[in-house]
C-alpha cells in the first residue's frame, strides 16, 4: 500500500494549530514500551526447494507465463552449475525468510571470484519479464533481484535482505574457468503465528476451503512483528491493512498481542498535533512516516480498536488508547459543515483520501459514508468503556449527516447514490453508504443487485474494495450472493495459481497496476486475507453447501 506520488497531504496551517506542544506528550513511553513488551518472537522454520521448473510464455495463463516441472531437486544439486548457466527453483510455498546456499569447486582448483545473480518471485512473471527499462513509479530496489559475487571457495552465503517468494532464478553472469556445484539451498521463514485456527466444518464446499487455506498463509506471511501490508513490499504497518488483518485474526489465529503491540505503536509514534501517521516503520527503530496522512485510515483506527476490545475484554488498552481514538474524530468535525455535509473538495486538497486503487474514483460519496462509519464505531466503543459523555455530540451528528447524505446522494431513480461534484455511480459509494446505515435495507439490495449490469460503473481494484463490497452484501441480507461473489472473486485468483492473495486484482485486467509496473505490485498482500474473517464469522453463509 504506497501513494503514486510522495506528497505532504496536510496543510501548514493544520500542522501549525499544535506546532508549539506534543498532544500525547505524556503518555508516548509508556506506550511505545507496551508496543515493545507485546513484540513476538518470530517463529523460524527451515524451507527447502523441491523441483526445479521452466517458466514458458502462455498466453491462458496469468500475466501470459506459466510453469513447467523439469526436474528434482536432487538432479540440480548432482549436476555442476556451469552446464545450466540458469535455473528456476520452485519452493511450492510463499516463505518469507532468508536464503541461504552453499558454493564448492569441483576438482579444479578456484583461480577468480565467480559472480550469481539470484531473483525471487512471488508470481512466475517476475522470473520471466525483464525488469529494464523500470518505468514503475515506487522504487527500483523494490524488486527482488540480488547479485552475489563469490570470492572464495567454498563457502556458505546468506543474503542479508529479507526475501518473500515462491520462486528463485539462478543466474550466472561472471562465469569462471573452473566450474562448480551449488547446493544445501534453503531459506530460513519467519512469521509470529504460533496456533493452528480450527477446522472448518466437513460441509464446507472445496473451493472455499482452499480460499480459507490461502487467506490463512496471506494473513501468516503478513504475521511479523507487526501486521505487515506486504513481507516483500512496503513491508510496513498501515491501518488500513491492520483494521482487515486484526478482524480476521480475531476469528482465526487469534493472536492478540499482535494487534495490541501495533495499537501502541501507532498511538505512540503519532504527530505531535494528536493525528495518525497512515503507516509505521519498524527498522531500524519504529518511526512514523511524517510526510503522509491518509484520512480515512486514522478513522478506522477506532473501528480497530473497538472490535480488539470486544475480542479480548483487554478494557486497559481501550481506556489508554481512548485520547487517541477522540482525537482523530476532530478529522471529521473540521471538515463537517453546519448541515452535516463532509467539504469533500477541501479535505481532498488537504489530505489523502484512499478509499481504493482505482483510476478516476471520485471519493466524495465514499467520504461521507466512512466518516458516519467512523463516528458510529467510536460511540460504540466509548459506550464500552464509559466514555459516552465524552462524545455527546456523536449521535445527533450522525443522525445529521446520515439525513444530509440521503437528501444529496440518493437518486431515487436510478436506485444509485452518487456525489454532487461528480455523478459517477461507483461500488464504493454505494458500499459506504451501506456500511454507515444511510440506505435502508431495500435501498441497498437493489442499488447490489443493479451495480453488475449498470452502464459506467467505477468498479473495485483491489481486494481491499472488495472485502467492504461483501459486508455490505451481508449486511443487506444477500447470503447467497455474498458466497457466490467470494468465490468467484478469491476462487478466480485461485484459478490464476495464487499461492497467497494480491495486493491489486482485476478478473478482466492481469497486468493492472497502482505502479504502473505489474512486477512491483505485492502478490502477498495484507487486506487481501479477509475471505478468512468472512468464512468462519459466519459459518451459517459459507460452510453449509
Amino acid at each position: 500500500m504506497r501513494p503514486i506520488l510522495i506528497v505532504c497531504i496536510l496543510t501548514i496551517s493544520l500542522f501549525s494549530t499544535y506546532a508549539q506542544e506534543d498532544f500525547y506528550k505524556a503518555y508516548r513511553q509508556e506506550w511505545l514500551q507496551k508496543a515493545e513488551d507485546n513484540k513476538p518472537q518470530l517463529v523460524i522454520t527451515e524451507k527447502k526447494p523441491v523441483r526445479v521448473i521452466n517458466i514458458v510464455r502462455d498466453e491462458n495463463s496469468f500475466q501470459h507465463w506459466k510453469i513447467v516441472p523439469h526436474s528434482a531437486i536432487d538432479s540440480f544439486y548432482s549436476t555442476t552449475f556451469k552446464k545450466n548457466q540458469s535455473t528456476i527453483l520452485d519452493f511450492k510455498e510463499h516463505i518469507t525468510g532468508y536464503f541461504t546456499f552453499s558454493i564448492r569447486p569441483t576438482n579444479i582448483t578456484p583461480d577468480a571470484p565467480l559472480r550469481l545473480k539470484f531473483t525471487f518471485g512471488e508470481v512466475p512473471s517476475e522470473l520471466a519479464v525483464s525488469f529494464e527499462p523500470y518505468t514503475g513509479s515506487l522504487s527500483r530496489a523494490w524488486l527482488q533481484d540480488e547479485t552475489v559475487t563469490v570470492t572464495a571457495l567454498p563457502q556458505t552465503i546468506t543474503i542479508p535482505r529479507r526475501l518473500s517468494f515462491r520462486y528463485v532464478k539462478i543466474e550466472l553472469i561472471a562465469s569462471p574457468s573452473y566450474d562448480f556445484y551449488v547446493s544445501d539451498i534453503k531459506c530460513n521463514a519467519g512469521t509470529s503465528v504460533t496456533s493452528v485456527p480450527q477446522e472448518l466444518a466437513p460441509s464446507t464446499e472445496e473451493i472455499i476451503k482452499k480460499i480459507d487455506q490461502t487467506g490463512l498463509a496471506t494473513l501468516k506471511e503478513c504475521m511479523q512483528t507487526v501486521y505487515e501490508d506486504g513481507p516483500k513490499r512496503d513491508q510496513r504497518l498501515w491501518i488500513g491493512d491492520l483494521y482487515l488483518q486484526a478482524m480476521t485474526n480475531n476469528y482465526s489465529f487469534g493472536q492478540h498481542d499482535l494487534t495490541k503491540r501495533c495499537l501502541y505503536l501507532l498511538a505512540g509514534l503519532s504527530h505531535r498535533n494528536g493525528y495518525l501517521h497512515p503507516c509505521i516503520y519498524e527498522t531500524p527503530e519504529p518511526r512514523g512516516d511524517e510526510r503522509l496522512f491518509l484520512l480515512e485510515y486514522a478513522l478506522l483506527f477506532n473501528a480497530t480498536l473497538k472490535d480488539y476490545l470486544l475480542a479480548t475484554n483487554d478494557k486497559q488498552t481501550a481506556l489508554d488508547l481512548w485520547p487517541v481514538a477522540k482525537k482523530q474524530l476532530d478529522i471529521i468535525y473540521q471538515y463537517v459543515d453546519k448541515d452535516g455535509l463532509m467539504d469533500f473538495a477541501r479535505a481532498n486538497r488537504e489530505w489523502w483520501i484512499f478509499i481504493d486503487w482505482r483510476e478516476g474514483l471520485h471519493k466524495e460519496v465514499p467520504l461521507q459514508g466512512v466518516s458516519i462509519f467512523a463516528l458510529q464505531e467510536t460511540y460504540k466503543l466509548a459506550q464500552l468503556i464509559g466514555k459516552e459523555d465524552e462524545v455527546k455530540n456523536v449521535p445527533p451528528l450522525i443522525k445529521k449527516m446520515k439525513s444530509t447524505a440521503r437528501k444529496k446522494f440518493y437518486n431515487k431513480k436510478t436506485g444509485f447514490f452518487a456525489g454532487t461534484i461528480n455523478h459517477q455511480v461507483s461500488y464504493a459509494s454505494q458500499l459506504w453508504m451501506i456500511l454507515s446505515g444511510v440506505a435502508t435495507t431495500k435501498e441497498a439490495q437493489t442499488a447490489l443487485l443493479n451495480l453488475s449490469h449498470a452502464r459506467d460503473v467505477s468498479y473495485p481494484g483491489t481486494p481491499y474494495l472488495y472485502h467492504y463490497y461483501i459486508q455490505s452484501l451481508i449486511n443487506s441480507g444477500l447470503h447467497s450472493l455474498a458466497k457466490q461473489e467470494l468465490k468467484k472473486y478469491w476462487g478466480g485468483m485461485l484459478e490464476k495459481g495464487a499461492d497467497t492473495f494480491w495486493e491489486a486484482y482485476d478478473p478482466n485486467d492481469d497486468f493492472l497496476s497502482p505502479y504502473n509496473f505489474f512486477p512491483v505490485n505485492s502478490y502477498c498482500h495484507a487486506w487481501s486475507c479477509t475471505p478468512v474473517y468472512f468464512i468462519r464469522k459466519y459459518p451459517e453463509i459459507f460452510q453449509l453447501k
